[in-house]
């Protein structure tokens, strides 16, 4: 990992003033300033105003600016919407500023440079209506993942798979775990709760970042934030990424067009969700799709030019004491979700994350149509399945091993492993992803109640390079797999 600190990074924001413009949409809120330096030079990416903030200023300025749009909005009896709120909170905040400065001037201090008026302001408006100090670093398009563990231990992972030192997102611990429950409860959709009672948080922020945090049951407050950068991505450019070799993006290319169902496998950060939105590329754009996740992370719905017919379900965890049926108040499931879909005319059901009983609902949607997609976590191809049937047995005992077993075996086709490795290479640490399985499953061996073969296998450096066809994936030749390039591979095979 580098060590530079946060003061080796020059940025540009002085050319953006937010705040002489109209407030944008949340999701098109980037930091375009940011683009100036490749990821090849940047040693250390730092929060665009940290140096020039003066946080406990901005925090007092937000505690002022919050009390006056609460009290404008409870005049205006709840009228205001989001934009309108923002739009009158802008302007607060403009008028905070410029009595802040003129303050300064009266009593013989000198006036703020424009530059750290506008960080100011920008500092202000993020902690009102955004996500304050970790608002630049989601809007830098260099990050991918934000990893917090502790209000100063703050590491980024980048675009180009290096890791390297952040800056401080709160001024202490307290003030993190604050601003997360705070975070939690905004949401006018799906607000979830953060305590002691509630210790970890999982929510989908505006823009379609991810995160999940932990406090209280942690010695230091950890987060999490995974932004996805590669929304409109194909098959054809993890290729170009070395994620996988052109004859494998030909296999999944003919296997979702030929409406097999895939389960896509790897740890934690592995771009299992990147690799399902690539597969879903190959589906018609008239398909209808429905999404069932705990949180939305595919956003299929809103990439509108390749999916013109999305109907995603969010899970709801709910509220409150649970009532007799052990159910939180407003709690909704992806089962009950599912049970629903049936009526929209669905030709796939696409399960996101399978991490425990969601296995049912994504048995359910396979047995019922073909083509659907799902992922889980796993350390290879063949225990993603063992995985899978601890996950349906824990419905209770009256799921047995064989019955779990001989589900999934009858329901998923293909299985497609990615490895994730982190290596160090000349002192810097970089993460490789890359698929390193694709493995057919079918019914079969009485002992496990379920058969592979490894229609794909990792070479030496974890490639997944072309190992056993079984015959009836020949048949994808008619769907656009490279079966003669598949032969020629499998022919020079260690």
């Amino acid at each position: 990992m580098t060590s530079e600190r946060t003061e080796d990074l020059e940025p540009k924001i002085a050319g953006l003033p937010l705040f002489s413009q109209p407030v944008p949409p949340t999701s098109n809120h980037v930091g375009v300033a940011w683009h100036s330096g490749t990821v090849a030079q940047l040693r250390a990416v730092s929060n665009p105003i940290g140096r020039a903030v003066d946080w406990p200023l901005a925090a007092a300025l937000r505690a002022h600016a919050s009390e006056q749009l609460s009290q404008a909005v409870a005049a205006d009896r709840g009228r205001l919407d989001k934009a309108a709120q923002e739009e009158l909170g802008r302007s607060i905040v403009l008028d905070l500023i410029e009595s802040t400065v003129a303050d300064r001037v009266n009593a013989g201090s000198t006036a703020l440079p424009a530059a750290e008026q506008d960080a100011l302001a920008r500092a202000v408006f993020d902690s009102l209506f955004r996500l304050g100090r970790l608002q630049p670093l989601v809007d830098d398009d260099r990050v991918e993942n934000i990893i917090i563990t502790g209000h100063d231990n703050v590491l980024l992972e980048l675009i180009d798979g290096s890791l390297v030192d952040g800056p401080p997102v709160a001024d202490s611990d307290e003030e993190l775990i604050d601003f997360l429950v705070f975070l939690g409860s905004r949401s006018e959709v799906n607000a979830r709760g953060f305590s002691e009672a509630q210790p970890r948080l999982h929510l989908r922020l505006d823009g379609g970042s991810r995160l999940a945090a932990a406090a209280w049951v942690t010695p230091r407050p950890s987060v999490v934030i995974r932004r996805h950068r590669l929304m409109e991505v194909t098959l054809d450019d993890l290729v170009a990424r070395q994620m996988l070799t052109p004859v494998a993006a030909s296999f999944l290319r003919a296997a979702v067009r030929a409406r097999k169902s895939i389960v896509v496998s790897g740890s934690q950060g592995a771009g299992k969700t990147t690799m399902v939105r690539a597969m879903c590329a190959e589906i018609d754009p008239f398909e209808a799709i429905g999404t069932f996740e705990t949180e939305y992370e595919l956003h299929l719905h809103e990439l509108r030019d390749r999916h013109r017919i999305v109907h995603p379900w969010e899970a709801r965890p709910g509220s409150g004491e649970r009532g007799a049926d052990g159910r939180a108040a407003g709690e909704f499931t992806l089962d009950e979700a599912l049970v629903d879909s049936f009526r929209f005319n669905l030709s796939r059901q696409i399960v996101g994350e399978v991490r425990g009983k969601e296995i049912w609902a994504m048995i359910k949607a396979m047995e019922s149509g073909t083509g659907s997609i799902s992922t889980t976590h796993a350390s290879d191809a063949v225990a993603a399945i063992r995985k899978l049937v601890t996950c349906a047995m824990e419905a209770g005992p009256h799921v047995t091993h064989s019955l779990a077993a001989s589900k999934l075996a009858s329901t998923i086709d293909v299985i497609v492993h990615l490895d994730l490795r982190t290596v160090n290479e000349g002192g810097r640490s970089t993460r490789r992803r890359r698929v390193a399985e694709i493995i057919a499953l079918d019914p079969g061996e009485r002992e496990t109640g379920y058969a592979t073969t490894h229609v794909f296998a990792p070479d030496l450096d974890g490639t997944a390079t072309p190992a056993v066809l079984p015959d009836e994936y020949r048949a994808l030749a008619t769907y656009g797999f490279d079966i003669g390039g598949f032969l020629a591979q499998q022919e020079v095979r260690p």
